[in-house]
């Protein structure tokens, strides 16, 4: 779910945008979590949630306008 592009996120719901969010940012912690006790093998995957969540957040923003 993470390489999604801004175009498919604009044909979303925003419940689904939200929903989608949140659990980034569950995903994002769990990350920083194994990063901090050094159990993370894929350190490249902490950029790439956080760049999805910004896409998803610019998305909302759009719509807020």
């Amino acid at each position: 779910m993470i390489r999604v592009k801004a175009n498919e996120i604009r044909t979303w719901e925003t419940t689904k945008i939200n929903e989608e969010i949140k659990e980034l940012k569950r995903e994002l912690f769990d990350l920083r979590f194994q990063q901090a006790t050094g159990q993370l093998e894929n350190t490249a995957r902490i950029g790439t949630v956080k760049k999805a969540i910004a896409r998803m957040k610019t998305v909302l923003n759009e719509r807020a306008e």
